[in-house]
């Protein structure tokens, strides 16, 4: 059975603004010298699949070659979540090639160290199991931007999954910690039929209709902007686990930049990408375009992100809260238009 990766890149990555935008969102970035986040995992992939397809939205379709030129792009009818997405995919691939695994990734992740044994080990458990398969990180600290899974009975090569945990407080994301948990990593291996079938029944169970009877656009318009953990990985009984070996981290806000290019930081524990001149400064990001310029003075835990003549400045350990930012700029927006 053939291994097809599917590489998610419909997404803008609005808590890292205003460096990601809808005009250019954070796939398509690379943060620092070498090659985007999106060609990075699409390398990542084909060390492990035959064909790697690139999921993405309408607006974004014409760039993905540019990024990955060899690989499939599949263009979903609109933008929405994982779970809507990645059901719509099984269904396009399925109609394509009979007998697969599909391997999902995300487009913004982070991974160090060795990626394809584990993915082909999870891709193995998924067509011997007919299970759906995800993977697993052993938490490093009490993260509380991840979601958490509670390994069940182990069968040797995985875990049955027990329970999904959603992102926690800090006091509960210490204890699953403490208790064995693993981090929801949000990449996938499972059989398109294994999809489809555990969809059925849950809040996209029209969609599978919609798909399987001709009207995909309608069925997709119509679909819940929802995670294929909420949607269906939460609510099934057919869910296994891998552990992961390879370091990982999700760059879906800046405090992960930070964590990721630690290494370059100065003595005071600053990290620069782009242009930036600190004095007694401690424990900054700084990230700018080419043509913008920071300057910080006397402070410390901050990220400082310049770009496109748009200023972030936010403490490091309040990053997850920059999406509350976008929500509010898209509300000024929508009150100009209707003036």
């Amino acid at each position: 059975m053939q291994t097809i990766a599917v590489v998610l890149a419909g997404g803008v990555g609005t808590r890292l603004y205003p460096a990601s935008s809808e005009s250019r969102p954070k796939q398509f970035l690379s943060f620092g010298d070498g090659p985007s986040l999106l060609t990075r995992t699409v390398d990542r992939a084909s060390e492990v699949a035959e064909t790697v397809y690139v999921l993405t939205r309408p607006d974004y379709a014409e760039t993905v070659p540019d990024h990955a030129p060899d690989a499939e792009v599949l263009v979903e009818p609109a933008g929405r979540d994982t779970g809507p997405a990645l059901v719509y995919a099984a269904h396009r691939i399925r109609e394509r090639e009979a007998e697969c695994v599909l391997l999902c990734l995300p487009s913004d992740h982070h991974v160090e160290g060795d990626f394809a044994s584990v993915a082909r080990r999870a891709c193995e458990v998924a067509g011997e199991t007919d299970k759906l398969v995800t993977l697993g990180v052993e938490p490093t600290r009490p993260a509380v931007g991840y979601g958490y899974i509670k390994p069940g009975e182990d069968r040797g090569d995985y875990y049955e999954a027990a329970g999904f945990f959603e992102k926690p407080d800090p006091g509960a994301a210490e204890r699953y910690r403490y208790n064995g948990f693993y981090w929801n990593a949000g990449m996938f291996a499972w059989t398109p039929d294994a999809l489809l079938r555990e969809a059925r029944g849950t809040d996209l169970d029209s969609l599978v209709t919609g798909l399987e009877s001709g009207t995909a656009e309608r069925a997709f318009a119509l679909a819940p902007s929802v995670s294929i953990d909420n949607a269906v990985l939460e609510h099934s009984d057919e869910v296994a686990m891998v552990p992961a070996t390879f370091e990982w981290d999700d760059l879906g806000a800046w405090d992960a930049l930070a964590r990721v290019f630690d290494e370059e930081a100065d003595r005071d524990g600053n990290v620069v990408r782009g242009n930036g001149l600190l004095l007694d400064t401690e424990n900054c990001l700084v990230a700018t375009d080419e043509t913008s310029h920071v300057s910080a003075v006397g402070v410390s835990n901050l990220t400082v992100a310049a770009y496109d003549g748009r200023v972030l400045v936010v403490p490091t350990r309040e990053a997850q809260r920059v999406r509350e930012v976008v929500e509010r700029l898209r509300e000024d927006e929508d009150e100009d238009e209707d003036e």
